[in-house]
């Protein structure tokens, strides 16, 4: 174990005093910008209107360039997981077991084989 001088706590608590003091006048949060944004008198937001998605009635709403690839491409996307998942193998470990014990009742001659036609 290190000898310790005597001074050297009084120099590290000096160290800690002076960044303690120094972090305490600089911030981590928003305070000072929202005092700064809050002397403003003008709104931050839009007030409410009363119109649904603030298209005053009789007036046709404009669709953007982005909705109609957005909503096909959307709904195609559902339909094709849709497809997919409903056309999925079964990897599932009971119907490998099914199939599996059915072959060797078969091959053992306790089961009769299905694809066996007997006239």
């Amino acid at each position: 174990m290190p000898f310790l001088r005597p001074q050297q706590p009084v120099q590290a608590a000096r160290l800690l005093a002076r960044t303690s003091t120094a972090n305490a006048q600089r911030t981590f949060t928003s305070a000072a910008s929202r005092q700064a944004a809050s002397s403003h008198e003008e709104d931050h937001y839009d007030p409410p209107t009363g119109w649904l998605w603030g298209i005053p009635p009789g007036q046709k709403y404009e669709k953007e360039g982005w909705e109609g690839l957005m909503y096909y491409g959307f709904v195609g996307s559902l339909i094709l997981a849709g497809v997919a998942y409903a056309f999925k193998p079964d990897t599932s470990i009971q119907t490998w077991a099914l199939e599996e014990a059915r072959r060797r009742l078969e091959k053992e001659g306790i089961l009769a084989d299905p694809d066996d036609e007997k006239k």
